[in-house]
This record gives structure tokens, sequence and C-alpha cells, in this order.
């Protein structure tokens, strides 16, 4: 269900916080900004099926952006900030985009991209040269929700290591956003425990598809989004104990450098709030993650998944500890191993990693062969 309904129960309840300076989101304020943003979008002709494309380094605007997308039945294509101007284009272009929303921290890259079909382009945070205020345009806007709020979703980019980027697109859920979520966010509280009591520590960037995805679960389910700027060391540690952090997400390579950070620095942080450390994205070597086990204790829930959402494995601390390495079984879809020209291998014998489902849950956008192949 759409966070709205903790913004009518507990309106001061906080929705996300910019760990490092403070800066807060109520869900109030959430539920206000997104129903503004949602009147604008629809005003300038944004309609369900149409596409938002957002350009930001990680900041607290883009769960307002978000969740107005997800309460107008439209796309958000989360766009990585690092990417050249043509680049950005690309997948702006390719996705439909019919509005870009940017930070004014990347006023570089919005002003230099080109050839671009919009209605509206917004900018917070400060001035962009050919965008409108994101902050005056949202508060001219009406604060009355829609009568009809059609369910939103992500279309997100892979990171186009075999050519350009691939938009992986599903279909909408073709429910209100008052009606029950996503089955990832079921899967997100059986699997790691999310709730409304959860404060999640998110470290990555905003534009990957697990900070977006598990962020918009927390606050589906009502719990507080603590977002780093940029991923430190010793800045993650401060943060989990300040805010108390139930459930952070990691990628290997942040277990590396937080266990590099000398003994007397680990020390002065108090971690015994974690329930589950939540890692993904690359190969964990055994060796580092017997080393977070043996500092936060049996707390690590990995997960073995990809953006397309066709297949996923998880994996807790105490069975990985009788077999190191794997990365567990399938909860979403069914792991087949096969061989170069697709047979099924059997037991023992190495070979590719497919998942089978009864039916493809996504499409690669503009992309038919590739979908079928």
């Amino acid at each position: 269900m759409y966070p709205g309904r903790y913004a009518a129960e507990t309106p001061d309840r906080l929705a996300a916080v910019m760990a490092g300076t403070g800066e807060t989101l109520s869900y109030g304020q959430l539920e206000g900004r997104s129903v503004q943003l949602a009147h604008v979008l629809h005003d300038v002709g944004l309609r369900p099926g149409d596409a938002v494309a957002l350009l930001t380094e990680n900041s607290l605007r883009a769960f307002e952006v978000i969740w107005a997308v997800m309460r107008s039945g439209l796309y958000v294509t989360a766009v990585n900030y690092h990417l050249k101007p043509d680049e950005v284009a690309y997948i702006v272009n390719d996705c439909g985009a019919r509005a870009l929303i940017v930070s004014a921290e990347q006023a570089a890259t919005a002003e230099a991209v080109t050839g671009l079909n919009l209605k509206l382009r917004l900018a917070f945070g400060g001035p962009v040269a050919g965008y409108r205020s994101y902050e005056d345009t949202i508060a001219a806007a009406s604060g009355v929700p829609f009568a009809d709020q059609p369910h939103g979703a992500a279309m997100l980019y892979s990171s186009g290591t075999t050519g350009r980027p691939k938009g992986v697109r599903r279909p909408l859920p073709g429910s209100q956003v008052s009606e029950s979520g996503e089955a990832i966010v079921a899967l997100v509280g059986h699997a790691f425990g999310f709730n409304r009591d959860t404060v999640y520590l998110s470290p990555g960037p905003i534009y990957h598809a697990a900070p977006l995805a598990f962020s918009s679960a927390a606050q589906t389910l009502g719990g507080t989004v603590v977002m780093m700027k940029r991923f430190d060391a010793e800045q993650a540690l401060a943060a989990i104990q300040d805010y108390r952090v139930t459930q952070a997400q990691f990628v290997p390579t942040m277990f590396v450098r937080m266990l590099k950070l000398p003994q007397q620095v680990r020390a002065r942080y108090d971690t015994s709030s974690l329930r589950v450390a939540i890692h993904a994205a690359a190969p964990c070597p055994v060796e580092v993650k017997q080393q977070m086990i043996d500092w936060w204790g049996p707390v690590l829930v990995e997960y073995y998944a990809g953006t397309e959402a066709n297949g996923m494995t998880v994996i807790d601390s105490a069975t990985w500890l009788t077999r190191p390495g794997t990365v567990g079984r399938p909860v979403l879809g069914t792991v087949r191993i096969c061989s170069a020209d697709g047979t099924e291998l059997p037991a023992g014998q190495t070979g590719g990693v497919y998942f089978e489902r009864d039916t493809v849950p996504f499409t690669y956008h503009n992309d038919p062969d590739k979908t079928r192949a």
C-alpha cells in the first residue's frame, strides 16, 4: 500500500533522513509534495504508462519524485549521474520520458543534454538553465490527491556492459496505490524482516535497483530510510549507531573498506541495533564474509538476483556457515544450471545460472529480440 496512510496516522513520522546533514523528510511532507508533483505531471499531459526521468545524486527529493510517479501510474527511470551527457540523453529518450527532473548538483550534465522530447523540465536545490524551479512549481500545485491513483513502477537500465544499456520494463501492477503493494514488498518483508519499526541504511546510489526498491519497500511498510550521500566506511558505522539502524544494505567492497578501518575505530561504534545486514551485487569472498560475521554476528543475509527480477536466491548467516560461499536457495523462480547450448546439467557440474519462471516478468524496452533471447 502507498505510504500516504502513515501521513494520515502519524504525519511527523520520519520517512527518510540524510545521514551526515540530519535533513529529514516526514511522511506528511512526503505525502504532500508527492501529491503536488503528481498534479504538476498530470497538468503537463503525462498519463499512465508515460515515463519520468530522474537525474540526481542521493537526495531526499528523490523519494518525492518516486512516490509522485508511483501514485500516477507512470514509470520512473533513475539515471546514473556519472554518465556523459550523450549517454544520459540516450536513456532519457529510450525510456520515452516526457519529464526530466534534475538536481542542481548535476547542472553541468543537465544543461549539456540535448535532443530531448520533453514536456517538463524541473530542477531542485538551485537554478539550472532551461529548467523550472522544482520547489516553486510544486508549491503552486494542488495538494488534494486524485481520486484515481493507479500504481506506477520503476524502469531501470542495465549497466550496458554489452552494448547500450537496456531498459527493464515490467507491466504496471494495474492496481490503485491504496491497494495491496507489489510482490517485492512482501518478499522484502519476509526475507529481510522489514516492517514499521525498520530503520534502513541505504549507502548505495538511488539510481541502482536495490537502493530504490528496498527504500521504497521500507517506506511502503512505514519504516525510516537513512540515506547516505555516498558511502564512507566510518560514516556508515556512525549512522548505524546514531540512528539505531535495524537493516542495512551493502556490497562486498563496502565490507572490505569497513574491515580495513583500524580496530580502535571499528570498536568506537555500537552496531548492536543491526538485525539484518543485507548484501548482494557481487561475489563476496568467503574470508570477508566470515570476518563480518565474526564482527557483527550472524546478521548477514545475502541475496543473488538481477534488475530483471526474474529470479532470486537468499541465504542467512547460519546456513551460509554450513556451506561457505553459497548464495542460497531460490525464493523467486527456479534455478537451472545449463551448458553453453542450454542443456540442463546434473548436480556437481559447472555451467551458467538461469532462472525459470512461468511467465517472463519483464521486457527489454524497445528490444524484442534481446527479450526473446
